[in-house]
């Protein structure tokens, strides 16, 4: 009964921080993770879509967190209108994977927002479709040509070169990379000195390991609830954590 009642009062606590209201955020980072949820006796897997960013003064913010078993698309356009709704503003880039579902929740309740898709992903997603083992090393380093470009005409360039490059040799490849590597490109549009922290999703590596070194000692949740209380609890610690501490500089424009 006491551990009931512990439960209800945290649930109130953590609802109200879900809850709160939200400012100017310059650049919203959002991403997904699956956690072991135990529904109607079978164990599923639910997602968890979190979102953080960083204000015009350079300071970060967990902005949101949500739990679902529900559909991709309807999950990701609900979690997006509430941090709206919530009073989120202002943003200027979308850095994120290339989550099942996100992009056309993104495009419907963000609108013209720029999208970033993440540098570190979309280097991993290519090794799907490297034909070769000894292909991998030599893909890399093009992909990283790319990606690391001074400019996007140079990245364009570079680009268009790995496509024909691997037309013959790796086709699928070539297809994917004319596709998608495109949508890597969007950092050369903003300040050369923001460019490093937003062509990522590292920044939410942190949050990730805290998460799974909690959740692996659980395993299977016993509802969506209690992922929800736990994950809540601690992307809640991480946020005061960040409020007290530095500003998260990452460019001179920033007044740090």
């Amino acid at each position: 009964m006491q551990v009931s009642r512990a439960a209800a009062q945290l649930d109130v606590v953590l609802q109200e921080w879900r809850e709160r209201r939200q400012g100017e955020i310059t650049y919203l980072y959002v991403h997904a993770r699956y956690e072991k949820v135990r529904e109607a006796g079978q164990v599923r897997d639910a997602a968890v879509l979190m979102a953080t960013g960083i204000t015009p003064q350079g300071e970060r913010q967990v902005l949101g967190v949500s739990v679902s078993l529900s559909e991709h698309e309807s999950h990701w356009m609900t979690f997006l209108e509430e941090l709206k709704e919530r009073g989120m503003n202002g943003v200027q880039l979308v850095i994120s994977d290339d989550h099942e579902g996100l992009g056309a929740a993104r495009r419907a309740v963000l609108g013209s927002v720029p999208w970033q898709r993440c540098h570190f992903h979309l280097q991993q997603n290519a090794g799907a479709y490297v034909p070769k083992q000894d292909m991998r090393m030599e893909v890399a380093a093009d992909i990283r040509s790319m990606l690391n470009a001074s400019d996007r005409r140079s990245a364009e360039e570079f680009l268009q070169a790995a496509i024909q490059k691997y037309a013959v040799s790796a086709p699928r490849l070539s297809a994917w990379l004319d596709e998608n590597l495109s949508e890597g490109f969007t950092v050369f549009d903003f300040p050369l000195e923001h460019r490093r922290s937003i062509r990522t999703t590292n920044s939410l590596e942190r949050i990730n390991r805290e998460i799974r070194r909690r959740t692996r000692v659980v395993g299977v949740f016993p509802n969506e609830a209690s992922c929800l209380r736990l994950i809540s609890a601690l992307l809640m610690e991480i946020s005061e954590e960040w409020q007290i501490g530095k500003h998260y500089c990452i460019g001179k424009s920033f007044d740090c």
